[in-house]
């Protein structure tokens, strides 16, 4: 009788083919899952339309976190599309790119420690674009609450006492407020507290991991990022956000009139929404 065996490398060759199928298989049931529908009004006129037409209304905003990927590239696409008449940045250092220095961006610096001095800042804007955080890898535990919660919502609350009728919060995807780690749980309590401010209109949106090329990047980041490039291109919305996808939701979504009262956008509906920008609303 002849005995086969199996070698060691078979073995884990095994595994690891286990692992990808297991992984892809994840993948596209997060993929297909469904958020529900895209929490806006049904529209037939085409974005281009909608901008001019919005133009036209004299609008201003302003925009926390511009220092931020997100807020960097929000702050560009507003300049290029010239939809308000005057963009207001408010953080803790002035910016000097070229997009900063654009005739109609206003640049004020406050202490965030101190924010109901510089509520002056928050007055006179009809829209308000919150892109604020950090990690707790780089400012510890006690440094992400004051700048995820703390900060995030006394500026909310300043930016309603100025007269802001449309909040947007740049969130994360699964952010809970009865999650017992600390990063969902963060994000899904000032979700909450924003809500209770009662703005005309809140717009939550719920990105998955920012695909974007950062200046701080670390080696680990940076293969991370390269890693999930196949994964996003075969799932797109299943684990990652491209930052200029979710810039796009966000503007073409203030251009949507709603009558809702508080929005949420999950990674897939912000996909979708982007794509407003090429395509009619149907």
């Amino acid at each position: 009788m002849t005995v086969v065996g199996i070698s060691g490398s078979h073995v884990v060759v095994f595994l690891l083919s286990v692992l990808v199928l297991s992984l892809a298989y994840l993948l596209y049931q997060l993929e297909n899952s469904d958020p529900g529908p895209l929490p806006i009004s049904s529209m037939s006129k085409d974005i281009n339309t909608l901008r001019e037409t919005y133009k036209t209304l004299n609008k201003s905003c302003f925009i926390l976190g511009a220092s931020g990927e997100t807020g960097k590239e929000l702050l560009r696409e507003i300049v290029q599309s010239q939809i308000f008449t005057k963009v207001t940045l408010i953080g803790r250092r002035k910016l000097s790119s070229e997009d900063a220095a654009h005739e109609n961006v206003i640049q004020e610096i406050v202490d965030f420690e101190k924010l109901d001095e510089y509520a002056s800042a928050f007055q006179g804007h009809d829209v308000g674009f919150c892109c604020l955080g950090t990690t707790r890898g780089k400012a510890g535990v006690d440094g992400f609450i004051r700048v995820d919660y703390d900060y995030v919502l006394k500026s909310a609350q300043l930016a309603k006492a100025g007269g802001c009728t449309h909040f947007n919060l740049e969130s994360a995807k699964g952010a809970n407020k009865d999650s017992s780690l600390l990063y969902p749980k963060t994000k899904g309590q000032v979700e909450a507290a924003i809500e209770e401010l009662n703005f005309d209109r809140y717009s939550i949106f719920r990105p998955a991991l920012l695909m974007c090329d950062r200046q701080e990047s670390r080696p680990v980041e940076w293969m991370t990022r390269k890693l999930l490039v196949p994964v996003a291109y075969m799932f797109p919305t299943a684990i990652t956000t491209p930052v200029p996808v979710l810039v796009k939701a966000m503007l073409n979504n203030v251009l949507l009139p709603s009558d809702n009262k508080m929005e949420l956008f999950h990674n897939k509906h912000i996909h979708e929404l982007s794509k407003h920008g090429e395509t009619k609303v149907k």
